[in-house]
């Protein structure tokens, strides 16, 4: 597989393990993988870019009494992963080279390249486009600010989403253009409290509370957008760029670019121990086929391909079950 990256080659880049996806999957393997003395990153979009980041109410996660949020939930796996040397890195992975070895996880802010890989990005992923979107990507519309924005210096743009990852891409934004439309497609923005304020009090954001993005609208390249506020008529906004960060509920492999096999859904496929078809290289949570959506669940995944890395880096042919105890 040939993509044209500059590969870095500080040792700060070169890891052992690099784990796709910081949710309970990937922040337990990050812990199980850093505990085995295994130099371990996890690639992350934010706290709210996967579904427990953005579940208000837990009340059946075992070992937490009461209830209590997801994205709080996702802090004490990812601070008690760090304790052991798990790095955490938040950034967009944008492509894989997962046939090469060591294995390359390209992401916005640097090349990284690993011994293994564990892909646990989820199903948050988008099937359908909104009209213009497809025709007009890479012509105004664009999935990374922080690759983009000093495109549309002094320009007006639009930001769709309500993440942590929507609103830190709109803040960077404000660097570079003279204004930000910024639509939730909910009335209240599922993210962290001080990114909220911050996003709403900031001079250059105008904030579309509970609206949703209906069309992106250009001949050639973007000239506005169409939006429908919940109770009133749908507007138009004229703007040179639409950043969208929405979500759905497909797996999010577009990343892997066909290298893995997967079902008619775009679900991975993997062994009993959580291996893909090419070695080295572990999916789990929900980009798999068949998987009960429970936190506890994928969490125990993560933990069972932590083991089956840390057994196939060392050469054993059993897993080691005392060690992670």
């Amino acid at each position: 597989m040939n993509l044209n990256f500059d590969l870095n080659s500080n040792t700060d880049t070169q890891y052992d393990v690099v784990i796709i996806g910081g949710g309970p999957g990937g922040a337990t393997a990050a812990l199980y993988t850093a505990r085995a003395d295994l130099k371990t990153l996890v690639i992350d979009k934010g706290l709210t870019a996967g579904a427990l980041g953005l579940t208000a109410k837990i009340a059946n996660y075992p070992g937490v009494a009461g209830e209590i949020s997801g994205a709080e939930l996702l802090k004490v796996m990812r601070q008690q992963a760090e304790t052991f040397g798990a790095k955490f890195a938040q950034d967009k992975v944008q492509a894989v080279d997962l046939t090469s070895e060591p294995k390359t996880v390209f992401a916005n802010g640097g090349t990284y390249t690993a011994r293994s890989v564990i892909i646990a990005t989820g199903s948050m992923g988008r099937g359908q486009r909104v009209k213009g979107e497809d025709e007009l990507l890479g012509r105004g519309v664009s999935y990374c600010a922080t690759c983009d924005a000093a495109f549309f210096r002094d320009q007006v743009v639009m930001v769709a989403g309500n993440s942590d990852e929507a609103i830190e891409e709109a803040l960077f934004l404000t660097k570079f253009v003279r204004q930000v439309h910024f639509l939730s497609p909910t009335p209240a923005l599922k993210a962290d409290a001080q990114l909220i304020e911050e996003l709403a009090s900031h001079p250059k954001v105008v904030l579309h509370a509970g609206t949703a993005l209906r069309e992106v609208i250009g001949a050639s390249r973007v000239e506005a957008v169409r939006v429908a506020q919940r109770g009133q008529l749908e507007e138009v906004i004229p703007v040179t760029g639409a950043f969208i960060y929405l979500q759905g509920g497909k797996p999010v492999t577009d990343f892997l670019s066909g290298q893995l096999p997967a079902s008619e859904s775009g679900c991975l496929i993997v062994d009993k121990e959580y291996q893909t078809a090419l070695p080295g290289v572990f999916a789990i949570g929900d980009v798999l086929c068949n998987h009960v959506k429970q936190a506890v669940i994928a969490a125990a995944e993560g933990a069972i391909a932590a083991m089956a890395v840390e057994k196939q880096l060392h050469q054993r042919k059993q897993l080691a079950v005392d060690w992670a105890k």
